[in-house]
C-alpha cells in the first residue's frame, strides 16, 4: 500500500501533463515561455566535449541537449522534482513546508584503472537525468522557497593545458547554451554559492556521495553546519521510473540494436566456439550499429556454466552439442537494453534442450501477457513460480504427487532469481522502488524466467543435467494495446533461433 506522502507526490506529478484544447502540455508551454520557447541560446561552433546540434547535427536536433531529449524535457524533469519535494514537505507540517529548499546533485568523477589511465567515463545517471550534461566534476543545485525550482549548474572551467591532454570542455558559456540552464558557475564556486543560499532544508544523498572530492570540499562543510539532509533518491527515482515518449524511443533503439547483435552472434554458431569469440562478436555488432558501449559485462555461458547466474569470465570453449546462454545489452545515449537468449552452438536443439527451452518459453509468454497497469512485478513473479512448478512436474524433474508447497520450493531452487526488474538509464534501474508496487504506464521492466539444472543434480532426469535456459525481454507498460516488447526482434522461438543460427 502506498503511503500518504507517496500518494500526494503522485497526485502532484499527475497534475503536470494536462493537455490544452489546442494541444500540448500546459506545463511545457509555461516552460517554453520561461526559456524563450524554441529560441535557445546559440550553441558555440566549437566542440563542447559532448555532441551538440552544431558539431553533431546527424545526432542532435536544434533544442536538444542529448539525442532525442530537449532542453524543455530536462527542465520539465527539474520542475517535476520540485513539485514532488513540495508535495512531500507539505505532508510533514508547516515547519517543514516553509523556508528555502536546496537540492544538490553531483556528477561522477573520472575513475582510474591504474596511475593516469582512466576508465571510460560514465555519468551519474541522476545528474544526467536532470541536466543532460556529460562532463565529470560538475554539480547541479536547485533552490527556492517552498519549491526548489531555480537551477544553477557548476562545471569545470576551461583550461587549455588540461584540454591539450583530455580534450575540449564546454565551459560556462557552452554548458549554458547546450543545457538551457541560465545560471552557470565554475565548479570552484560551489561551496561559496551553497553557503549563500542558506537553505532551511537540504536534499542530498550522503550515504554514497557520487563524487567524494566535491562532497568533501564543498558539501561536507554545509552538512556540519546544518540539519540532517533529506534523501533525494526516492523522489528522483520515482520520476525516473516513468519513461517519457522520448525515453521510450531511445530504449526502442537500444533494444533494436541489441536484438540485431543477438541475431548476428547466433549466426556465428557452427559448432565448437570460444565464449570470448561470441563475446567479441556481440560487442562488435552492438557498437557498429550505434551503441555507445555495452550496458554491462555480458554473460556468455556455455554448457553447465549457464547455471552460474553471474558467470562473466567468458573464456571457455563451448562444445558442439552444448547450448550458450548470452545475457547482454547495449547503452544508447544514456538508456539501456537487457536481453537474454539461449541457443545451441551447433544450430540445432537436441530433444532435451528443445523440451526444456519450450517449457521456459511458455512461462515467459504467460508472464509477458500479465504486463499491464496495476499488476506488480511481485505478482508476476508469484505467477512465474507457479508456472515453472507445473513445467517441472510435466518434465519429470518433480514427481507427479509433489505437494504444492514443495513445488514452489523447487521452483525457487531451479529459478533462484526474480522474474524481472525495472529498466531505464541503468540495468537494475531505480532499485529502491518496491517490486510490489503496481506497474504504471511508462514503466519499463524485464521479464526473464529461467530453469537451471546443474550437471551434478542427481534428482533431475539425466538428459536435462547440465542445461540452463533463460529467456529475457524488455517491456514497456502501456495503458492500451498491451505491453510493448522492445526486444521483439531478437530470435526467440525454436524455429527462429535455428534459422538465425543457420545464417552464418
Amino acid at each position: 500500500m502506498l503511503s500518504p506522502a507517496w500518494s500526494s507526490m503522485r497526485s502532484a506529478v499527475r497534475l503536470l501533463p494536462r493537455r490544452t484544447r489546442a494541444g500540448g502540455c500546459i506545463w511545457c508551454r509555461h516552460i517554453s515561455m520561461k526559456t524563450g520557447g524554441l529560441k535557445p541560446k546559440t550553441v558555440p561552433s566549437r566542440y563542447l566535449g559532448q555532441p551538440s546540434p552544431f558539431t553533431h547535427p546527424h545526432l542532435i536536433k536544434h533544442g536538444e541537449v542529448t539525442p532525442g531529449v530537449t532542453q524543455t524535457e530536462y527542465e520539465l524533469r527539474r520542475q517535476k522534482l520540485a513539485l514532488l519535494i513540495e508535495a512531500h514537505t507539505n505532508t510533514l507540517g508547516p515547519s517543514a513546508s516553509s523556508g528555502n529548499h536546496v537540492v544538490i546533485v553531483l556528477s561522477h568523477p573520472i575513475r582510474y584503472m591504474t596511475n593516469d589511465i582512466p576508465y571510460p567515463f560514465h555519468q551519474n545517471q541522476d545528474f544526467l537525468y536532470l541536466t543532460g550534461f556529460l562532463e565529470p566534476d560538475s554539480a547541479l543545485v536547485l533552490y527556492g522557497r517552498t519549491r526548489p525550482d531555480q537551477a544553477i549548474l557548476f562545471v569545470p572551467r576551461r583550461d587549455p593545458g588540461r584540454e591539450l591532454w583530455d580534450g575540449p570542455r564546454a565551459g560556462k558559456d557552452g554548458a549554458a547554451a547546450l543545457t538551457g540552464v541560465e545560471r552557470v558557475h565554475s565548479i570552484e564556486e560551489l561551496g561559496l554559492v551553497l553557503k549563500s543560499l542558506k537553505g532551511t532544508q537540504l536534499w542530498y544523498d550522503t550515504s554514497q556521495p557520487a563524487h567524494s572530492r566535491l562532497h568533501q570540499a564543498h558539501v561536507f562543510p554545509l552538512l556540519e553546519a546544518g540539519p540532517v539532509p533529506r534523501s533525494l533518491r526516492p523522489l528522483l527515482h520515482s520520476l525516473r521510473a516513468i519513461k517519457s515518449p522520448a525515453e521510450v524511443s531511445l530504449m526502442q533503439t537500444a533494444g533494436r540494436i541489441t536484438a540485431q547483435a543477438f541475431r548476428r552472434t547466433m549466426a556465428l554458431s557452427q559448432g565448437d566456439v570460444d565464449e570470448s569469440v561470441l563475446f567479441a562478436k556481440f560487442d562488435f555488432e552492438n557498437r557498429i550499429h550505434g551503441a555507445n558501449f555495452l550496458a554491462y559485462p555480458p554473460v556468455v555461458a556455455g554448457g553447465n556454466r549457464a547455471n552460474t547466474l553471474h558467470y562473466i569470465n567468458n573464456n571457455q570453449i563451448i562444445k558442439d552439442g552444448e547450448m550458450v546462454l548470452l545475457d547482454g545489452g547495449a547503452e544508447y545515449f544514456g538508456y539501456v537494453s537487457d536481453i537474454t537468449r539461449t541457443w545451441p552452438v551447433n544450430g540445432r536443439f537436441s530433444p532435451a534442450q528443445a523440451e526444456l527451452y519450450e517449457a521456459v518459453l511458455e512461462v515467459q509468454r504467460s508472464c509477458l501477457s500479465l504486463c499491464s497497469p496495476g499488476v506488480s512485478l511481485d505478482h508476476i513473479y508469484s505467477t512465474m513460480l507457479a508456472l515453472l512448478g507445473r513445467q517441472l512436474k510435466r518434465l519429470g524433474v518433480l514427481k507427479a504427487g509433489t505437494s504444492d508447497a514443495d513445488v514452489l520450493k523447487a521452483a525457487r531452487r531451479y529459478c533462484p532469481h526474480h522474474v524481472g526488474h525495472y529498466l531505464g538509464m541503468d540495468v537494475h534501474d531505480t532499485p529502491d522502488l518496491s517490486r510490489s508496487q503496481p506497474l504504471q504506464p511508462g514503466m519499463v521492466i524485464t521479464i526473464e524466467p529461467g530453469l537451471y539444472i546443474c550437471e551434478d543434480n542427481d534428482q533431475a532426469p539425466e538428459h536435462f543435467r547440465g542445461l540452463g535456459v533463460r529467456i529475457e525481454d524488455d517491456v514497456v507498460i502501456r495503458e492500451k494495446g498491451g505491453p510493448l516488447v522492445l526486444s521483439c526482434s531478437a530470435p526467440k522461438t525454436i524455429t527462429d533461433v535455428e534459422k538465425a543460427c543457420g545464417m552464418g
